[in-house]
């Protein structure tokens, strides 16, 4: 017997395509029954749906959710803004806090999924984000308070540059030659997974792998990680504004975290009036096997609040 059949709450969909604002068309797979409490799942920099485990997912559909993930604009099988190109000078300057054109901006992509949400008549939904898609989470609780109903950010930061700031073990890895096979991709994925993922939750191999190839095949775009990145770098401060959010919310991150500093995770905690946190020992920036139960009972702990 399938596990589908075995767990009839956690089945998934096929892949879809809702067109949201300006026609901006975003792909996303949802996993369990519609009836559930409806649960948005927002990835991070460059990150397709795909990245939050499948595993993951029916987990939180067992739980009696209703997950939905979806590819950002520019990533995966979502729409791809090539029409706006971003050089890496126009990176720096943001970075050191000038004036550059910019394609879109986190408030856009915290739109796309409340379209998405339109698109399959949710009128508010629970919401998690993982790194940038932490930072697009929150700004939909700000922007669209009436559409979310609880808040989990996970290895994600305020948009405050002196907290969550990246290790500079980072920077020749981000830094590093453009790949151009896929033979090339999957071994610097594995490299820079080691070197930003879970030191006491080590993920295997092949599941590494398995995960680099997928990402492959759905399309990689060196332009759309820079356009995300320039939304990152151009967003602002959002530590006043998370002060006046009503919703409950959950911070989660890693003491570990090479990527984002736990400084992030406790600047966005401190934020939020109640707000819960949650620091891990060992567990880096990643999604690994071994905290899905911890990431379960947090996104169910922090909807259970609202509904209280």
């Amino acid at each position: 017997m399938s596990s589908d059949a075995a767990s009839p709450r956690s089945v998934m969909s096929e892949e879809q395509v809702a067109t949201v604002a300006d026609g901006v068309e975003i792909c996303y797979q949802t996993f369990g029954d519609p009836g559930g409490r409806p649960l948005l799942l927002v990835m991070g920099l460059g990150g397709p749906m795909t990245w939050w485990p499948v595993d993951l997912c029916r987990q939180l559909a067992d739980a009696g959710f209703f997950a939905i993930r979806h590819d950002n604009r520019d990533s995966g099988r979502s729409t791809r803004f090539h029409q706006h190109p971003v050089s890496q000078r126009d990176i720096v300057r943001a970075f050191l806090g000038r004036r550059v054109p910019v394609p879109y901006s986190l408030h856009d992509m915290a739109g796309d999924g409340i379209g998405l949400l339109d698109h399959l008549g949710i009128n508010a939904a629970h919401v998690v984000g993982v790194s940038m898609g932490g930072m697009i989470a929150q700004t939909m609780a700000i922007d669209h308070p009436d559409r979310v109903l609880s808040l989990t950010s996970i290895m994600s930061n305020t948009g405050r540059r002196t907290s969550g700031y990246q290790h500079p073990l980072l920077l020749r890895h981000m830094l590093r030659r453009r790949v151009s096979t896929l033979e090339e991709y999957v071994e610097a994925t594995l490299v820079f997974s080691k070197v930003i993922g879970s030191p006491a939750y080590p993920t295997e191999e092949a599941v590494a792998r398995a995960r680099a190839e997928e990402t492959w095949a759905r399309g990689l775009s060196d332009s759309g990680v820079n356009r995300q990145t320039l939304a990152i770098l151009t967003q602002r401060d959002r530590t006043r504004a998370l002060g006046l959010l009503k919703v409950p919310v959950t911070v989660v991150h890693g003491r570990n975290d090479r990527m984002v500093h736990s400084s992030g995770g406790r600047a966005t905690a401190r934020a939020v009036v109640g707000a819960e946190l949650i620091e891990v020992p060992g567990m880096g920036h990643d999604l690994p096997a071994g905290l899905f139960d911890l990431f379960v009972d947090a996104i169910t702990g922090t909807a259970d609040r609202a509904a209280a």
